[in-house]
């Protein structure tokens, strides 16, 4: 149930002929990523733009060894969407889409757990997944990434996914894999997972990571960091000066009962040891420093 992904990793695009489907697949086809497959039960047996559609993920698999999916089904089918994906034996699925019921992402969280131990989750509403120079799957600009490591990134944010590739390539600095685990309540994939996998990884050298407001899964990712990274990270926390009580951009960036303030966050990744920038700049200088001193 890995993470990462690389020029092997073949990906079926579940809504490959939807506008948006379309527009990404290709895209990342043209980046080179091996999208091998499109679904659509309607469609079946026609192609976007020489890629083959299927009617299910598991026709998809069958025919051309897919073991990645992308989804960019409408809200309402996402839950049908990922079982499907799941049943097929999918190594990852990742879902793009946003708003996203959270009960349906709880069934899916637990739904996966319990069923599909071997199934890896990554989003609902995230920008998906690069290794840059390798494969994308996803909304990320491949352009603004520079493959070669040896940063590895995971983030809440997509803006601020992008403006980290982007700060770290005009410091001619690579990233291994960049990692968008989405800002909703329930997201498949934690910052735990992708800080483990990044600690476990020979070829990320030191990790950046970028919270949000809301929850509490800044504060478990410094107790992680504090008992099990020996890599050095970089953090930095949007939604410093949100009002209390009010949701900032996702669904699960709501400060509620004086608790997930972006304060406190950055306050336990320090405590932790990681160098906490004040805003995404200076986040970058910092990564910047701590490459120099690998």
């Amino acid at each position: 149930m890995s993470i990462f992904v690389d020029r092997n990793t073949r990906v079926v695009y579940q809504g490959l002929t939807g506008s948006q489907g379309r527009y990404y697949g290709l895209l990342n086809r043209d980046y080179g990523t091996q999208v091998v497959a499109g679904t659509n039960p309607r469609k079946a047996g026609t192609d976007v733009d020489g890629v083959p559609i299927f009617a299910t993920v598991a026709e998809a698999a069958a025919a051309t060894g897919a073991t990645a999916s992308c989804v960019f089904i409408p809200a309402p089918g996402v839950r049908v969407a990922v079982l499907e994906a799941a049943e097929a034996q999918m190594e990852l699925v990742v879902v793009i889409t946003e708003g996203v019921p959270a009960h349906d992402e709880a069934f899916l969280f637990n739904k996966l757990r319990r069923d599909h131990p071997d199934v890896r989750l990554l989003g609902p509403n995230c920008p998906g997944i690069i290794t840059p120079g390798q494969c994308n799957i996803g909304i990320t600009a491949g352009h603004i990434a520079k493959p070669g490591g040896p940063v590895g990134i995971v983030s809440r944010s997509g803006t601020l996914t992008y403006q980290a590739l982007y700060e770290l390539q005009q410091q001619d600095i690579g990233v291994t894999t960049c990692v968008g685990i989405g800002g909703d309540p329930v997201p498949g994939t934690s910052f735990i997972d992708c800080l483990a996998a990044f600690e476990a990884d020979p070829e990320t050298r030191a990790v950046m990571m970028i919270g949000e407001i809301g929850g509490s899964a800044e504060e478990e990712a410094a107790e992680f960091i504090a008992e099990h990274m020996t890599k050095p990270v970089a953090a930095y926390i949007a939604g410093v000066t949100a009002p209390p009580g009010k949701k900032m951009g996702h669904a699960g960036a709501i400060v509620s009962g004086g608790k997930g303030t972006a304060a406190a966050k950055m306050e336990a990744l320090a405590a932790a040891g990681a160098r906490v920038g004040q805003n995404p700049t200076e986040a970058g200088d910092l990564m910047v420093e701590i490459v120099a001193g690998l």
